[in-house]
């Protein structure tokens, strides 16, 4: 790849400096609790899931450690560095890039150009001054990382639109996994995705993992979050309802967690039950 100029390689890898932590993380809005003392740690390359029926707090806490709320109480540190994310531009200068569940692209974009949407590459001396761009050379660097993910799109000047569901949620994961340099983010990344398509998901999840990249995602389907996932964390009415190892879970006990109808769920991965 040819990124080493603006995407500096992940940080050291420890196991005792989490990529992300949040402690004691709450949010109100007006009434409503939507969570309440949550903490989460992640640890590099590792693949955590975030899991619970609707209005668990999914959503509001992948919005606080992507920028997009600030939480009214607790506390975020990157690399163990304290951080204040004003917005989202400031948690991908900490190198947390998100892959929202509507993807974001731009639709009449092709592939390489949404992989480069606000980091365009611009060609040398004067042309690139006049803010001429170098499509060859984002083409060549779009073609080059997807190969390292495995995943290949069907045309490289076609815009997206014009790809199915699968082939856009690739763009999507990749322009997030070119850029992040610690985290990345997806909200249900398998949404309305077909059994083919969600393995290919699967797949690049794993890649950007092997490369040193944590990744956290929200899914609803227990299947797919057993396949990929390291750790899952359950949270119900807006705090953490238990911690889960998806190799020591069943399926059932997953389920039972994310209803409330467990009885003593384990808080701790080693405690699971297999």
């Amino acid at each position: 790849m040819h990124l080493s100029n603006t995407t500096p390689p992940p940080g050291p890898s420890s196991p005792d400096v989490p990529v992300l932590s949040a402690t004691g993380i709450s949010k109100r809005f007006g009434h409503v609790t939507a969570l309440t003392d949550v903490s989460l740690e992640v640890a590099p390359g590792e693949v955590v899931a975030l899991m619970g029926d609707n209005g668990a707090g999914k959503s509001t806490l992948i919005k606080i450690l992507s920028g997009a709320l600030a939480p009214d109480s607790g506390e975020l540190r990157v690399r163990g560095e304290q951080v204040h994310f004003a917005n989202p531009s400031d948690a991908r200068a900490a190198g947390i890039e998100t892959v929202y569940q509507d993807l974001a692209l731009a639709d009449d974009l092709s592939a390489p150009a949404n992989l480069f949407l606000g980091r365009e590459r611009r060609k040398l001396g004067l042309l690139g001054r006049l803010g001429v761009l170098d499509n060859k050379r984002m083409q060549t660097e779009a073609e080059d990382y997807l190969r390292t993910l495995g995943a290949r799109v069907p045309d490289y000047q076609a815009p997206v639109r014009m790809f199915s569901g699968g082939q856009r949620q690739t763009v999507a994961i990749a322009r997030a996994g070119i850029w992040a340099r610690e985290l990345v983010i997806m909200d249900e990344p398998t949404a309305a995705l077909g059994l083919v398509q969600t393995e290919q998901v699967a797949q690049l999840i794993k890649r950007t993992r092997d490369r040193g990249i944590a990744v956290v995602v929200i899914s609803h389907s227990v299947p797919f979050v057993t396949d990929v996932a390291d750790r899952i964390v359950v949270l119900r009415l807006g705090a953490t309802a238990a911690t889960l190892s998806p190799a020591t879970t069943s399926h059932d006990e997953i389920v039972a967690a994310i209803t409330g109808a467990a009885t003593g769920t384990p808080t701790d991965p080693q405690e699971s039950t297999p």
